[in-house]
């Protein structure tokens, strides 16, 4: 006889906005220790004072938020699995990234300048930049991971 998992569904809980993702780290944390049967918790950035709890009953949700700052309620109901599936698209990192982008390094060495990107390697997902604040130009290749791009300059 095997033993089978219990399915989960999806449950939106409303939350400070701004708060998403440090109530998400919050929820994550208390499920852990006190052993609150939660599958996942997703705090998409595009998705304004809710994130997402997926477990099996309601009632793991109710007993994950009681007393946790910044939450409000458990939406009633549940989450239709369609309506998420949009924000859990894996994209390579290097998509979006185009030469002459300006963007800012956000880790290594050189994090927290700025830089132009010279070339764009998406087989290895790595970028070749230049950084501007240097005496003189030198490129560097850094995996993409290491830059984002910086909007509306």
């Amino acid at each position: 006889m095997s033993e089978e998992k219990p399915k989960t569904a999806l449950y939106a809980v409303k939350v400070t906005v701004g708060q998403e993702r440090n109530v998400a780290q919050m929820l994550a944390d208390k499920a852990k220790v006190e052993g609150i049967p939660i599958a996942a918790i997703l705090a998409p950035a595009e998705l304004k004072g809710y994130i997402i709890v997926e477990t099996a009953t309601p009632h793991s949700v109710e007993e994950l938020i009681r007393g946790m700052k910044h939450t409000r309620e458990r939406v009633p109901g549940m989450v239709d699995p369609g309506e998420v599936e949009h924000y859990l698209v894996t994209r390579p990192v290097v998509e979006g990234l185009e030469v002459g982008a300006l963007v800012e390094v956000v880790a290594g060495p050189f994090k927290g300048m700025r830089a132009k990107v010279m070339r764009v390697d998406e087989a290895k997902e790595e970028v070749t930049i230049e950084i501007l604040e240097a005496s003189f130009t030198l490129p560097i290749t850094v995996h993409a991971d290491y830059v984002r791009e910086v909007k509306g300059v």
